[in-house]
């Protein structure tokens, strides 16, 4: 009996050693130490929403930058339907840019 008693010691120890190492793997102690805490919270939620929200703004421009580039090469190309009103778009674009 002591064997088999022996063997499923070592057996949980090894469980309890693989578990260890997963837990510390997806840093539990760190994310329990945040969510312990509500100040680190909203700070945490805070600078993630800044970040996003960063990102998003610059993407919107970068998009917005490249649709009017293409917008203008497509005047420049003068397609006889399409042309005159993505002129009018760019005009009304670019003298909102020269407003500010």
């Amino acid at each position: 009996m002591s064997d088999k008693n022996e063997k499923i010691f070592e057996d949980l120890s090894q469980k309890i050693d693989e578990l260890s190492i997963r837990i510390e793997k997806l840093n539990l102690a760190e994310y329990l130490e945040i969510l312990r805490d509500p100040k680190k919270v909203l700070y945490v939620n805070f600078l993630g929403g800044i970040a996003r929200g960063f990102g998003m703004a610059v993407g919107f421009t970068l998009l917005g930058a490249f649709v009017i580039y293409i917008l203008q090469r497509m005047v420049i190309l003068k397609l006889p339907i399409i042309g005159t009103f993505i002129a009018d778009i760019v005009e009304i674009v670019q003298k909102q840019i020269s407003i500010r």
